[in-house]
């Protein structure tokens, strides 16, 4: 090869090197116009994500607002759905994560504790180890993850330090076990799904409680969607493309996505103090994450409307528009999330354990009263939803968890000592079932009586 063609082919070699980082120039310049970008409020946002998932409004709502807090600071959500299979608890994560960008989506089947941080890890010569940068990530694990994988994470789904080095043991063929370290930075947003309904009291104040609902019409309304996608899924999806409001929403989170907000500040303290308090009877150490995670939804319900709050430098004001919107969704799941109850177990005892032992009661004329076998209730299960319950998740799962929160309690029968039979406390701690049951999925409030009741023993005291 000559002079002339050995230049030439440098030039080219040049050429194609100087290509490629002008696209990617061209790429992070790009920005979304907000021109088109109105308010958008809860109806309106509810609306958008029922195109694709039906009823649920509470879960998707929530889902939504937990993965747009990864471009938060530091007021990042968790979300853990705990339900039976095939309720849809991977459905409603995944599908909202479909309007997101999706470099900020990872999505994991199963992980290993280690695999975990080796794939997502890039090794750092300075600090002799691995450095995993979570910042502004949405994590959905579609199965449990490994309980080792969750309690290094812990740290970081409590939001203790924004880094945290840990320490992991790894196997190689040549050297052993070895030690290596693990720099995580950021807070991620964690969604994991798992039809365990049993989760450690650690992982649970860590995690929003959800279940999907599985009341009749929501069902019907989801297999009407299934089929309309599957006997056309080209014209569903393009459909679901040339849609208007999607396309302005998920233009919306990139817009948001882009603005990078890290402060936003809530002027109205007294207002929020007033709101919180008037709905606890009694604090509790919990109560201590409870209104941060309410005031992580007024944060979030201002950073979805960030072109219309007043602005601070890299922050944003939050009005009182987004504490009673924060309030009113809190409102929808406060009760199980106090007790530590995914909503399918909190409503078991409603739709099931409570109808059934005072039906059994009612029947008694020596005003004796008398508890409930677990075959009772696995037979009030068949007759209330159509379906049987498998004795083991009765025993090891809703049983247990139920009398950890103090809505049941277990004595062997005085007749029968090898029996055991279940009562609920009296009075109930609860007033009503929540949004998930399987019965109507409505909402009913009527804690009255109990205040009343509450306010007369207090007097005769």
């Amino acid at each position: 090869m000559n002079d002339e063609a050995i230049v030439k082919q440098a030039e080219e070699i040049v050429d194609s090197l100087t290509i490629e980082p002008e696209k990617e120039m061209v790429e992070e310049s790009t920005f979304v116009d907000v021109s088109n970008i109105k308010p958008l409020c809860v109806d309106d946002l509810v609306s958008v994500l029922g195109q694709t998932i039906k009823k649920d409004e509470i879960n998707k709502l929530l889902t939504f607002l937990t993965e747009l807090s990864a471009y938060t600071g530091d007021s990042q959500l968790n979300i853990s759905f705990n339900a039976p299979s095939s309720t849809g608890k991977s459905f409603i994560p995944t599908e909202v994560a479909k309007l997101f960008p999706q470099e900020d989506i990872i999505e994991v089947g199963y992980c290993s504790p280690t695999a975990f941080f080796h794939d997502y890890g890039v090794f750092d010569e300075k600090r002799k180890g691995y450095v995993v940068d979570l910042s502004r990530k949405i994590i959905i694990f579609l199965d449990q993850p490994h309980d080792l994988l969750l309690q290094h994470l812990r740290p970081i789904l409590s939001h203790d330090k924004k880094e945290i080095h840990l320490k992991i043991t790894d196997k190689s063929q040549k050297a052993g076990l070895r030690t290596k370290n693990i720099l995580l930075i950021g807070y991620p947003v964690v969604v994991f799904c798992t039809a365990g309904l049993r989760i450690d009291e650690q992982e649970a104040t860590r995690f929003l409680l959800l279940s999907p609902e599985i009341n009749q019409e929501k069902i019907r309304q989801a297999v009407l969607e299934k089929i309309k996608k599957e006997v056309n899924p080209d014209a569903y999806r393009l459909a679901l493309i040339n849609n208007p409001e999607r396309k302005l929403l998920i233009d919306r989170i990139r817009a948001i996505r882009q603005e990078k907000i890290q402060n936003v500040r809530i002027p109205a303290e007294n207002l929020v103090i007033s709101k919180f308090m008037e709905r606890v009877k009694m604090l509790k150490p919990r109560h201590q994450r409870d209104i941060s995670r309410v005031i992580n939804l007024v944060k979030i319900f201002a950073l979805l409307n960030l072109w219309f709050r007043d602005r601070e430098e890299q922050g944003i004001v939050a009005n009182e528009t987004d504490i009673n919107d924060a309030f009113a969704v809190w409102d929808q799941i406060a009760e199980s999330q106090e007790l530590n109850l995914p909503p399918y177990v909190f409503n078991f005892f409603y739709d099931v354990i409570t109808p059934a032992y005072n039906k059994k009661n009612s029947e008694l004329t020596d005003g004796e009263k008398t508890g409930l076998t677990r075959q009772e209730i696995s037979q009030e299960h068949y007759r209330v939803y159509g379906r049987f319950i498998p004795d083991w998740q009765l025993r090891q799962q809703i049983i247990p968890m139920l009398e950890t929160a103090g809505l049941i309690y277990s004595e062997a029968d005085k007749l029968d000592k090898r029996k055991i039979l279940i009562y609920p406390t009296v009075p109930l701690t609860i007033s009503s079932p929540q949004n998930y049951s399987e019965l109507d999925g409505g909402v009913t409030e009527n804690i009255k009586e109990e205040e009343t009741h509450m306010e007369q023993m207090e007097l005769n005291d």
